[in-house]
């Protein structure tokens, strides 16, 4: 009632003031008129208006936020983290640094090397351990209650079921003693046998042993995993006394390092998914597969003028061509095809960034992809070393600038001399080719 004896009081005033001012000539009157009327319709129509949205009833509707695939799995790697004691903060599928933190407490809490970024193997693990700790209900509440490192604690156990390692009593695990890392197996001695003599019309060679399967060294690098969590971290230069254990563990280390960066690569490959680069990355295979051969058999010098060549033959940029390299590095690396990822590498060091000769060197020094060849390893590690040393930018750990000292110590025990064959220059194949924006 107060607000309507107001309303009426500066309406009156408003218009006592109008009339007041207002000539008495006609036309000027019916000016007056309209000005009067119009401002009295703005003040009408203004106070409806104000009553009007007293009245409104304001509805606010909730919409659930979309995500994407990637981002709902983001999501799940975050309620995963946070449940095993790693805050991760909110769920929201963005992985800020916050969770980059989270992931590398739960990478330090396994053994794995703490880079913040995920392999495809942490992502599965940390994944279906959390659903095995959904599932398991009661049991899963006494595993916890029982052991002293709690949520965590179940990712303990879940790793060492894996790797057959028993339990102890008390709800606590032990680790089995660390077996020694795996060396090159000896070759094969020769094994006479009576061979039937083909038909001229046919020769052929004879063959005592089996086909083998390659080495997984995705397989291979949980092991070091786990023995380096067993030994309490990575070895220093001053405990070093395995140096063939040391190289297995910056083999992993640079090998999870490589998987990282080409993944933050991949990231800004517009218009490709991640299925259309790994099956355009597996053309790296086919293409570099006599290059891979030629590094088992002759020298660091040789077979980088043979991928040299072979890089001029492509006509693609270099950066280009790098860029590309090293997402086909990961691919092959996460998808264990050794031809993709030591092709990658040799593209790699062709391209004059030395620092990747060290991959070179742990698979000659440990027999993945290439045959274990400890003369001709020295040289790719010598190159990657000496590069560093120089001042080249460290592609791996580089926060970790005592890794330099520690592989040159490792590998100086290795000795040998290195090949001489040589092989023609290969021609030119479709590479994929992938152009990066960040």
């Amino acid at each position: 009632m107060k607000s309507g004896l107001i309303g009426s009081a500066v309406l009156s005033a408003v218009l006592s003031a109008i009339l007041i001012a207002t000539p008495a000539t006609r036309a000027h009157a019916d000016a007056g008129d309209a000005l009067v009327g119009g401002i009295i319709g703005g003040i009408v129509g203004g106070a409806i208006v104000n009553e009007n949205n007293k009245k409104r009833t304001v509805r606010k509707v909730y919409r659930a936020p979309v995500y994407s695939p990637e981002r709902a799995q983001n999501r799940e790697v975050q309620t995963s983290l946070n449940y095993f004691g790693f805050p991760a903060g909110t769920p929201d599928g963005v992985l800020g640094g916050r969770s980059r933190a989270a992931i590398s407490q739960y990478q330090a809490h396994l053994g794995y090397p703490p880079t913040g970024y995920l392999s495809e193997y942490e992502k599965s693990f940390l994944l279906s351990s959390y659903q095995r700790a959904m599932a398991g209900g009661a049991m899963t509440h006494q595993q916890i209650a029982s052991n002293p490192m709690g949520s965590r604690g179940l990712l303990t156990i879940y790793r060492d079921e894996a790797a057959g390692v028993p339990p102890q009593t008390g709800g606590t695990m032990a680790f089995a003693a660390p077996a020694p890392a795996p060396i090159p197996a000896p070759e094969a001695p020769v094994v006479e046998a009576a061979v039937e003599s083909a038909p001229p019309s046919a020769p052929t060679l004879p063959s005592f042993l089996g086909a083998t399967g390659s080495r997984s060294l995705a397989s291979h690098c949980n092991t070091v995993s786990l023995l380096t969590n067993t030994n309490g971290g990575f070895t220093t230069i001053q405990a070093m006394s395995d140096p063939n254990a040391v190289l297995n563990e910056q083999f992993c280390l640079a090998r999870t390092y490589a998987i990282a960066t080409g993944e933050d690569l991949a990231a800004g490959v517009q218009g490709v998914g991640v299925a259309e680069i790994e099956a355009q990355c597996d053309s790296f295979g086919p293409v570099m597969k006599d290059h891979v051969a030629a590094l088992s058999l002759k020298s660091r010098d040789a077979v980088l003028q043979d991928v040299s060549g072979f890089v001029l033959s492509t006509g693609m940029a270099p950066q280009q061509l790098a860029a590309t390299s090293k997402i086909c590095l990961s691919v092959g690396y996460r998808t264990d095809d050794m031809d993709v990822s030591v092709g990658s590498a040799l593209i790699l060091a062709a391209l004059g960034e030395r620092a990747y000769g060290e991959l070179m060197g742990h698979h000659l020094s440990q027999g993945f992809g290439a045959t274990a060849r400890a003369d001709l390893a020295r040289d790719w590690y010598d190159m990657a070393v000496t590069a560093l040393e120089a001042g080249q930018p460290a592609v791996f750990a580089p926060g970790q600038p005592e890794r330099i000292a520690l592989i040159r110590a490792a590998a100086l025990g290795q000795t040998g001399q290195a090949g001489t064959m040589t092989a023609p220059v290969q021609p030119a194949s479709a590479l994929p080719s992938f152009t990066v924006t960040k």
